[in-house]
């Protein structure tokens, strides 16, 4: 079962505080005993404004990292916890979204029932893979658990075809492992190692729980883990992935059917539910390596696949071994994390995952309000003007090119803390009896809600995030920016703070959203949300070579041990970083504070952005968690995120006094400037 989870990133605005409410409020906004004031600023600003926060700190045992995005995951997780706890406990109208969210969040924390079912609720599930007779069978169930979100061997999406953005298509892309990306079955190192033992142990903890001796699991675990390291071997690395030319593959239903007829296109997707003449088949490889391992692997290897697939999916909405299970594997080897997190955080996370905007409705009527949401969108306005000018001063690109990119600027769609509508659960039933049941209710609703959307015109104002997500997004197809009401918190953003401490934080944050319809992916769609040329060849060229000195620089970074960053992977997050810092900073001297040098707790108003900056990135992770971003995360270390830019941008070598000799110091010819 798929549990839709959301992650991290973040958003909002600013107020200029008279001098005397500074003096009171400055330490509440940045605190300089986080600060180590024995490193230089140009040898490490991250360190230099973190240092001692770093030194100090002890990450908690149920997390696998520390820092401003945890600080700020907290209150919203705080407040959530308010929210279903008081719904759970009145009592509502049926059908009302307070009865789902209370109902849903009641069924989850009844541990007893659930310890009481075991794995009953998936052994229905499992008797159909048993009764599997030939390839046919078998990718009938597939599809079949695909309409529940059960999402076996490869992914599907709906969404916006990127080359007719006004229309919805199915996306199908690579999918079929269990580990977190396809490097991890061909390295030998012993970190990597590390984790595969791991993995390797879950499955057979998986067959064992269910029935399997210790010797038959051992052997079935052998034939899974065979069978995606050949699924690994089609896939595309995470860097190929990043070329949306390349993983668009728009081809007909009736053709794909004969080129892969053991997949047997047209059946499955007719199983789940698809009606279409053509579908974007974003890895075209995978799907014909798949053809091919349905007509070569047995039939009994597929059915010992299926059920380690369909119960990694299931365990964690399953009894307490199950779940121990998967925590050993997902939270203790790849994060690091040596206790699980309390069972109503996890249970508030599936709440948020599976009925995000019903729980989002009921949040932002209690923590966002309308003031909020119209000063961020004055802060959003500033930033793109800030950018509008960027543009016009760009000294490598021509007239013609610009006029595009302020046209693109401009068309920018604009989403702040909450959608203007929200989605309909009336077709979801939730009761206190079952968790399960559900879970299975949720996922088959958003199921139909999405397929629902093929062939039909793009909802512009859909959102891809709950209004209480800690996070932030741009969405090149529609060529939207979104920040939900959940980032809209200090560390990035206080009412009360002074405009430095705003613009350095949130204002960063706009500014790199921003910037991603302009790096190296969201720079090949045009203003209407198309994968379509815009630039004329001499200034693409122009900036490609750009892209590659970011690639190139942050390729020299170490993010731990010996392992460095991955330039390419993370190209598009880089780039952003680097202009979202420029535009923030020329919005930020456009106000009152930005134009003066009245200092608050010794710092200039220059050094005080700065800083704000330093502190929204301020973390602290496991080393197996670390280990595991390198690999799979398109953004870079957080040390990175604020010294890759900052080397390179010339007001902060002013701010600072950074001289040669520094450890940060790039001669001003060197410095990396796109937008």
């Amino acid at each position: 079962m798929k549990l839709r989870f959301t992650i991290l990133t973040l958003c909002i605005i600013c107020a200029l505080q008279s001098c005397k409410e500074d003096a009171a409020i400055s330490h509440k906004f940045f605190d300089t005993a986080n600060m180590d004031s024995a490193v230089k600023p140009g040898d490490n600003f991250f360190e230099f404004v973190n240092g001692k926060w770093i030194k100090n700190t002890v990450i908690p045992p149920t997390e696998s990292e520390a820092g401003a995005f945890l600080d700020i995951y907290n209150r919203s997780k705080n407040n959530m916890k308010l929210i279903v706890e008081e719904a759970a406990r009145a009592s509502h109208e049926p059908g009302s979204i307070e009865q789902k969210v209370g109902d849903f969040y009641a069924a989850g924390m009844d541990s007893a029932a659930i310890e009481k079912f075991g794995y009953d609720p998936v052994k229905p599930y499992l008797k159909q893979v048993v009764g599997i007779k030939d390839a046919a069978g078998l990718m009938k169930f597939i599809a079949q658990q695909q309409t529940e979100f059960n999402v076996l061997l490869f992914g599907q999406m709906i969404g916006a075809d990127e080359k007719n953005s006004t229309t919805n298509i199915a996306i199908y892309y690579q999918g079929g492992l269990g580990l977190p990306d396809r490097d991890y079955y061909f390295k030998t190192d012993s970190e990597t190692q590390k984790v595969v033992t791991a993995y390797t142990t879950y499955l057979q903890k998986l067959f064992t729980l269910t029935g399997d001796d210790s010797v038959t699991a051992v052997k079935k675990t052998a034939l899974v883990y065979d069978l995606e390291k050949q699924l690994a071997g089609s896939h595309k690395t995470n860097v190929e992935l990043r070329d949306p030319q390349a993983n668009y593959n728009k081809l007909s239903v009736e053709e794909l059917d004969k080129q892969m007829p053991a997949f047997g296109w047209k059946s499955t997707l007719k199983e789940m539910g698809i009606s279409a003449d053509s579908v974007n088949v974003g890895q075209p490889a995978f799907y014909a390596k798949v053809n091919e391992l349905l007509t070569t692997v047995p039939l009994d290897t597929w059915k010992a696949y299926l059920k380690a697939h369909l119960l990694q999916g299931f365990a964690g909405a399953l009894s307490s071994d199950f779940v121990n299970a998967r925590f050993d594997y997902t939270g203790k080897a790849l994060s690091g994390q040596e206790k699980m997190k309390d069972r109503w955080e996890r249970i508030i996370n599936n709440v948020d995952a599976n009925l995000g905007d019903a729980l989002g409705q009921l949040y932002v009527k209690k923590y966002f309000t309308e003031d909020a949401k119209e000063r961020m969108l004055q802060l959003v306005n500033n930033l793109q003007k800030a950018f509008e000018a960027r543009i016009g001063k760009l000294d490598w690109m021509s007239d013609s090119t610009k006029q595009k990119a302020k046209e693109k600027l401009a068309g920018f769609i604009k989403k702040i803390g909450y959608p203007d509508k929200w989605k309909d659960y009336s077709k979801v039933t939730i009761g206190r009896d079952s968790y399960f049941n559900n879970l299975v209710a949720c996922s088959k609703n958003e199921y139909a809600y999405q397929v629902a959307k093929v062939g039909k015109p793009v909802d512009k104002t859909e959102w891809l995030m709950s209004a209480p997500t800690v996070n932030a997004y741009y969405n090149p197809t529609i060529n939207e920016i979104v920040f939900p009401a959940g980032i809209l918190q200090f560390t990035f953003f206080d009412v009360n703070a002074d405009d430095a401490i705003n613009y350095g934080g949130i204002g960063m944050v706009i500014g790199h959203e921003m910037t991603h319809g302009f790096d190296d992916q969201g720079a090949q769609y045009d203003k209407d949300g198309n994968l379509k040329s815009w630039w004329s060849p001499e200034d693409y060229e122009k900036f490609k070579a750009k892209s590659q000195l970011v690639i190139n620089e942050y390729n020299g970074f170490v993010a731990i041990d010996s392992m460095h960053v991955n330039g390419a992977l993370t190209t598009g997050e880089n780039i952003a970083d680097l202009g979202g810092l420029a535009i923030a900073y020329d919005a930020f001297k456009m106000t009152k504070q930005g134009q003066d040098t009245a200092k608050i707790d010794g710092f200039t108003p220059d050094q005080r952005f700065f800083l704000s900056l330093g502190q929204i990135w301020r973390t602290k992770m496991k080393s197996e968690l670390a280990r595991q971003l390198v690999n799979t995360d398109p953004h870079s270390p957080p040390l990175y995120r604020v010294n890759g830019p900052l080397m390179n941008f010339t007001p902060f070598y002013k701010a600072f006094n950074i001289q040669p000799g520094d450890k940060m110091y790039k001669a001003e010819a060197d410095r990396i400037k796109i937008w």
